[in-house]
């Protein structure tokens, strides 16, 4: 059988020059390869860009709240269980610290935790031994102020009597009267003495001359004796003359004197100075001497005070202090706790502490009636609530609500675990459906801002902006939580912190929620 003949023609390749390459199409494919993908690239870039630009400018630090949701109860007949809350008792409103108001060491407790005591019962005592000391020392000091008192007495009563009856003064009238009075005298003799001294000179000047004509049948001592008597008269006479000047202003001087003195006592002017002095002193001497009272008075009170006494009827809590410990009394540089010695409370003023679930609050009203029970009492204890506190437990999700405990039985005492049963209040009969429950959403009071026109609060949308969102007010709880009836969903972030000068769709950055709102 002859075998088949190839064509190896087919197989050649055709070797002949391509066309030339339109212009056009290399123009398109280079846009195709370069130009497109570069735009592209761009449009990206910049998308980029417009997105996290505003990121990069600066932005409002703020801590936000979730809105409480809570679901209200289908609406039960007044006086059935509504729920129940776990607590404890606690003495109320507070425990009673019984302090040392003075300061010293405890030297020995005459109670023990527990017992029931009286008003004014002794508790503790500190060592004395000081404050007896201090009111030794202080009553030798008042001693000394009561004799200062009675000394300023004394005086007073001299400075009056001498203001009353002023004998010195009208003694030294008297003196200067009568010398007014003697020179009065030799002022009026005066004339008649000078008168006989002229004519003791007259005569002596005529002895004189008669010796002097005879001298020679007279000796020269007889002469020289006449002259001698006629010098002495002629001096004397020369005195007198010249006394009258003297004896005026000695008059003058005299009778200033007794003007002086006569008008010293009429006006009495030092001894109303000493009079007044003294009763100065005698002031001054008594506030000293009230200042020594109080000081007495002040250490037997530290004295008294080393008794440390039962403030009220009620039981002891629980020991504070020790014997031998310290406390620090009044002193302000003292710890809170530095003088208390024990804790009492009033067995018939007690409390219950519940911890109620955050969607059982909106059911909490003030004045509801609530069973306790609890394993020291068989009987259900009645209580009723006093107020929703602020103090919320985050782990627990639940809000304390108080629940005064009324006529508590022996048996109860503060620190006991109960169990609270909310009863059902009394509620209007025309509902629109009391068996469909509502949701209520409750946010804290603290964070609600209000105008004159209405209140709203500030929230954080989606895209991190800050939106001031406009509220109505339902019906308040206790504590810090308001129901808000619109203007908020369920999946809000309230803004808790730095709001002030915060805009409409500011762009601000979330650190955390804020984990104090409602917790004390």
């Amino acid at each position: 059988m002859p075998e088949p003949q190839i064509d190896l023609s087919q197989l050649a390749i055709e070797r002949t020059p391509t066309a030339a390459v339109n212009p056009r199409s290399r123009r398109r494919r280079w846009l195709f390869r370069y130009a497109l993908p570069s735009l592209i690239l761009l449009g990206f870039c910049g998308l980029l860009v417009t997105a996290a630009g505003t990121q990069w400018l600066p932005r409002r630090w703020v801590t936000v709240v979730p809105v409480v949701l809570s679901r209200a109860a289908i609406v039960q007949p007044s006086g059935t269980p509504q729920f129940q809350a776990a607590g404890w008792i606690e003495p109320r409103p507070t425990p009673i610290n019984v302090a040392a108001l003075a300061p010293g060491v405890i030297e020995e407790l005459l109670v023990v935790e527990g017992q029931q005591v009286h008003k004014g019962e002794p508790i503790a005592k500190l060592i004395a031994a000081d404050a007896e000391l201090a009111v030794r020392q202080a009553e030798a000091t008042l001693a000394i102020r009561v004799g200062d008192v009675k000394r300023a007495q004394a005086e007073l009563r001299a400075a009056k009597t001498r203001a009353e009856q002023p004998l010195h003064l009208e003694v030294q009238l008297a003196e200067a009267n009568s010398l007014l009075a003697a020179a009065i005298t030799e002022q009026t003799k005066l004339p008649f003495l000078i008168e006989a001294a002229e004519a003791r000179h007259a005569f002596t000047l005529a002895n004189v001359q008669g010796k002097r004509s005879a001298k020679s049948s007279i000796s020269g001592r007889i002469l020289d004796q006449a002259e001698s008597e006629h010098a002495i008269a002629d001096a004397n006479l020369r005195e007198l003359r010249s006394r009258g000047a003297n004896l005026q202003r000695e008059v003058d001087a005299l009778t200033n004197k007794a003007n002086s003195v006569q008008q010293q006592l009429k006006l009495l002017v030092e001894e109303t100075r000493q009079l007044q002095e003294a009763a100065a002193k005698l002031e001054s001497a008594e506030a000293v001497r009230d200042e020594a009272q109080l000081q007495v008075d002040l250490a037997k009170l530290m004295l008294e005070r080393t008794v440390i006494r039962a403030p009220i009827r009620g039981r002891v809590l629980r020991l504070v202090a020790t014997p031998g410990s310290r406390v620090m009394g009044l002193q302000s540089s003292g710890e809170h706790s530095s003088s208390t010695v024990v804790q009492m409370y009033d067995p018939a003023r007690l409390q219950v502490r519940a911890d109620v679930r955050l969607e059982d609050v909106p059911s909490v009203r003030q004045g509801q009636t609530v069973h306790i029970k609890t394993a020291s009492s068989t009987d259900i204890i009645q209580g009723r609530v006093l107020q929703v506190t602020s103090s919320a437990n985050i782990q627990k999700n639940t809000l304390e609500v108080k629940v005064e405990l009324l006529d508590p039985p022996p048996t109860v005492s503060p620190e006991m675990l109960v169990t609270a049963t909310f009863i059902a209040p009394p509620t209007p009969t025309d509902q629109d459906d009391p068996s469909e429950p509502r949701q209520h959403i409750l946010v804290p009071q603290r964070l609600i801002q209000t105008t004159d026109s209405d209140s709203f609060v500030w929230i954080v949308d989606a895209e991190g902006r800050a939106k001031k969102a406009t509220i109505t007010l339902g019906e308040a709880t206790a504590g810090e939580l308001v129901e808000v009836v619109a203007g908020l969903q369920v999946t809000d972030k309230i803004i808790a912190s730095n709001t002030e000068g915060l805009q409409p769709d500011e762009r601000v950055l979330v650190s955390g929620e804020d984990q104090t709102i409602g917790v004390e």
